[in-house]
Parts: C-alpha cells; structure tokens; sequence
C-alpha cells in the first residue's frame, strides 16, 4: 500500500514540478502556469466527498489501480496537447485519479496496518517519497526530452496499479477496525470541522510553496533549474522524515499536541522562507518538517472523530483539504505577477497560525480500534 501510494502521490507532485517548464517552453505568465495547479486541484476537490461516501458503503479495490492509471494517463498526455485547455484537461483527468485513490487507499491502509498512528505513517511515507521523487522524474523527463517526453511519466502509475491491484487482494479479507466502530461511536462534526479547517490552512500552504519555491529560489540565489529543482526535492523529501517522525511522537505525547506544535513550527519556518534569503534552504526543510509531521496524525484524527464514515473522513483529511490549497494558486501567481514571488509568499506566514487557532480547545478522540467491540 505504501509503495502503491508513492506511485500515485508522483503525480500530485509532477503537476507543481511541470510549472517551470511550462512558464519557461511556453511563456505562460505566472497566473497561467498556476492554472494548471487549480485544474489539478479543482475536479479533486470536488469529486473526493463522492468516493470517499462510496467507500464509506462498499469496499472498492479495484478503484486502486484504475485511479492510478487514470492519474498517470492525465500526466503523460500534459505536455504534449499543445492548447492551454486542453492541457488544463490533461492534468484535471490527474487530479480525478488521484482523487479516486486516496479514500478506498486509506481505508485499505488502515485495515492492512491497524496499528494506528505508525502504520498509517508508513502509509503516508509512501506518499511523501513519492512528492519527493516527482521533481526528480520530471526533471529527468522533460528536462532532457522537452515537453514533448511526458508520455514517460505514465510509467509510475502502471507500477503502481500493478501494486494496489496486489495490495486490494489482501485488503479485501481484512475489515477494517472503523467498520465495527461505526456502530458503537458516535461522529463528533463540530471537532472534524474544525481539523478540516486547520488542514485547509496547511494545504495552501503547502501548494502554494509547491507551485513557486522552485521559481523563487532560482531568482533569489541562482543557478537556473538545478537551483530550484533542488529546493523542491527538499520541501518533499522532508516528509520522508517527518511523515514517520509524527507517528511516532504522537504515539509518545499525543497527535494534537504534536499537531499544534507543527503548526507553530511552521509559522516560523515560512517566515524564514519568504524574508530570510541566505538560509532558504534551511527554512525550506524546517517547512518542510513542520507541513509534514502532523500529515498522517490529520488522518487518523478524522477517521477517530468520525467512526461512522471513516471513507468521507479519509477523502476530506487526506484528498479534499489537500487539493482545496489548490484553490488559491491562481491568487498566489495574479500577486506575484502584480508585485514579486516574495510577496506572494509573505501571506502563507498567517495561514499555520490561523489553523493553529483552529485546533485550540480540540480533544483527543478515542482510536477506532478503541471503540470497535472485541472479536
């Protein structure tokens, strides 16, 4: 299931990675290129509540590997329809696959790996290595071959249905814990709101840094693409760190309590991103750490909050509050047109505090394995 959602997870990271190459072969403004984000993130974000409520009443494994190819057909036709609309489609078909994958692949982690914080951990390591690996493949791809060589980057997504259809097949003879806990607890929706609010708020800002950390670095130290592909891989590859980090401190201290410390962290990490130049680098990594320790704890936390539907729980936490962030992309690229990219990064800093604030007051919920009766 891991290596299954590194292969989908490419993708999420492919469409931000293909941003510069689009501004720099096509001479699209910084608005158009975000446009391409938005599309990724629009159709997702609409259609994740629909598969996350289906998930919520059947099993559906073969979901898994047909979103994946669905995910990988959309990147590999992007750069070779050579219309703006028609690319917008392109990488809005990306944006439905991933979006079909992450509830039924949530559900199926969980019930694979029911150790809670850490399996779900593992699971979203697999994600993140996959973000992270993105601006690496692109790079490869399309930097050597032009635009022209994206068909190349469906190659993951058949990897990775080959993965899910085998993972699907263990899946099936395993209920998840949710499943019986959907009759013994009770949904508790003002606190669920409330998380998804905070997830909202990180999710800008960790698009917002996908779609223009790249193009910011180049221009405030040098060194062309290699200096902002670098940058990139750095914001991703955190997660590798963080993702299982979080597990682990949450299983010691608590989620929220790791949660509203990441938010904390992260303020300061953006800050020292957009205003402080030497240590970019640096500030891109404490980012990078502080957007990916509370990740998997999102997910268990709405899965606990609302045991009854723990599908709609996993497409909000781990699909739709992630490609909402996309939703402000175009906004992020009209501001750094209008003014700079240092600008535009200046109001991501408000963003982890205002989720911050959303998380006070919140109470640990009972783990779904806690509530579901004994076997």
């Amino acid at each position: 299931m891991s290596l299954g959602h590194g292969c989908v997870d490419v993708y999420q990271g492919a469409v931000a990675a293909l941003v510069p190459f689009f501004v720099t072969e096509r001479a699209w403004s910084y608005a158009a290129a975000s446009g391409v984000v938005l599309a990724a993130s629009l159709l997702s974000s609409v259609v994740q509540p629909l598969f996350g409520a289906l998930t919520d009443r059947w099993a559906m494994p073969w979901l898994l590997p047909l979103s994946a190819l669905t995910a990988g057909a959309g990147a590999g036709l992007s750069g070779i329809l050579g219309s703006y609309p028609l690319t917008l489609a392109a990488v809005a078909v990306t944006g439905l696959g991933v979006a079909a994958y992450h509830p039924e692949a949530a559900r199926a982690a969980r019930a694979v790996a029911p150790g809670g914080n850490r399996g779900m951990g593992w699971f979203a390591l697999g994600g993140n290595v996959g973000f992270a690996l993105a601006p690496l493949l692109v790079a490869a791809v399309v930097a050597t071959g032009g635009l022209d060589a994206s068909p190349l980057l469906v190659v993951p997504g058949v990897v990775g249905a080959a993965l899910c259809a085998a993972a699907g097949r263990a899946s099936r003879a395993r209920p998840v814990a949710g499943a019986a806990a959907a009759r013994t607890g009770s949904d508790d929706w003002p606190s669920f709101l409330r998380l998804s609010g905070a997830v909202v708020c990180r999710s800008v800002v960790f698009v917002g840094l996908s779609a223009f950390v790249s193009l910011y670095v180049r221009e405030r130290v040098g060194g062309g693409d290699v200096a902002g592909t670098a940058a990139l891989c750095v914001l991703y590859a955190g997660g590798a760190v963080g993702t299982v980090l979080g597990g682990r401190l949450a299983d010691r201290y608590g989620r929220l309590r790791v949660v509203r410390r990441a938010y904390a962290l992260t303020v300061l990490a953006v800050a020292g991103t957009a205003l402080v130049g030497p240590a970019v680098y640096l500030f891109v990594a404490l980012t990078s750490a502080g957007l990916y320790v509370p990740f998997s704890l999102h997910v268990t936390l709405g899965q606990d909050y609302l045991p009854g539907r723990m599908g709609t729980a996993s497409g909000v936490t781990l699909g739709l509050t992630v490609s909402v962030g996309g939703l402000a992309a175009p906004a992020l690229g009209a501001l750094a047109d209008g003014t700079s990219l240092r600008t535009a990064l200046v109001p991501l800093i408000v963003l982890p505090a205002l989720g911050g604030l959303l998380l006070r007051g919140l109470r640990e919920p009972a783990a779904a394995e806690r509530l579901a009766p004994a076997r």
